[in-house]
């Protein structure tokens, strides 16, 4: 079922009443519900917002990404259900054992599907891209000579021009690309911890600083997805340089925007859920495939 992303960039109260979410204006003049159970993505932007116990209770429950924004209106942390898998625990020693081999050979298959789907995002541009697909077909385990690196340099020149440089702090369009990006991560993060797995046991992102790196790890081949949907937007707001309201809400469109998925066209939060699973039952030796989404 394709679950609903709720934006709140103004100030409202939110309860709980028969399961349902209940949004309610502080002037009291305006009140909707949601059930719970359809929700898979909240973003909270507004500091004046208030929200029940209750509520925040029922959304883990449910295992709804909550992404709480800072001060500058960008996300800055969320909820994530601790408990959230009938077999958590086997799944997490099956994680922590996982052989340096199995990681070599799963991160080898992320680079290589990352690769091929910067290539089609090229292609759709009408850019060339012989040089990425060669790129896909020649990445080592643990992608040693650094396909991933070399493909990057080649795939930002090509889409919006030699003079880009891809950075947290750059020109235009990244700030839509970092918005999207941290929309993504919180995703894949929710998607990991219903799968029954550590969102912080990369394999192959190991910072001691990053409490996310299997997130990390599993985004990369999505990563296009949003690289699409950040020009879009760049294109309908050529000269803002800082994200306004309705730049964000075309943005959360991404997750239920449909990607191609082990042969069938899905949501991409519910893609998501298929590559987490897959990336379990690699962990716990019932599958040596990591399924990702197939850009098109």
């Amino acid at each position: 079922m394709l679950k609903r992303t709720l934006f709140f960039s103004q100030a409202y109260h939110l309860s709980l009443r028969d399961c349902q979410l209940v949004i309610q204006s502080k002037d009291e003049m305006m009140s909707k519900t949601v059930p719970i159970e359809d929700i898979g993505f909240i973003v909270l932007e507004h500091p004046q917002i208030s929200i029940t116990m209750k509520v925040m209770e029922q959304l883990n429950a449910n295992n709804v990404a909550v992404v709480f924004c800072d001060s500058q209106h960008m996300p800055s942390s969320m909820l994530l259900n601790l408990e959230s898998h009938s077999l958590q625990s086997e799944l997490f020693r099956a994680q922590v054992s996982a052989s340096e081999p199995l990681k070599k050979n799963l991160w080898k298959q992320t680079i290589e599907a990352k690769i091929t789907n910067q290539a089609a995002h090229l292609e759709q541009q009408g850019n060339k891209s012989h040089e990425l697909r060669a790129y896909a077909k020649s990445v080592k385990s643990g992608d040693t000579e650094n396909r991933e690196g070399l493909a990057a340099r080649i795939y930002w020149s090509r889409l919006i021009g030699n003079g880009f440089t891809r950075d947290r702090y750059g020109d235009p369009p990244n700030h839509l690309l970092n918005y999207g990006y941290i929309l993504l991560r919180s995703a894949v993060a929710r998607a990991l911890v219903g799968s029954g797995l550590l969102p912080t046991l990369g394999i192959h992102h190991h910072n001691k600083y990053n409490a996310f790196c299997l997130a990390d790890d599993v985004m990369e081949p999505y990563r296009p997805f949003v690289d699409q949907l950040a020009l879009r937007v760049y294109g309908d707001y050529p000269d803002d340089l800082f994200l306004k309201k309705e730049m964000k809400a075309q943005m959360l469109s991404l997750m239920a925007g449909d990607v191609w998925i082990d042969g069938n066209r899905r949501p991409l939060m519910v893609a998501l859920s298929q590559t987490t699973a897959s990336l379990s039952r690699c962990f716990s030796g019932e599958s040596r495939k990591i399924v990702y989404p197939e850009f098109n």
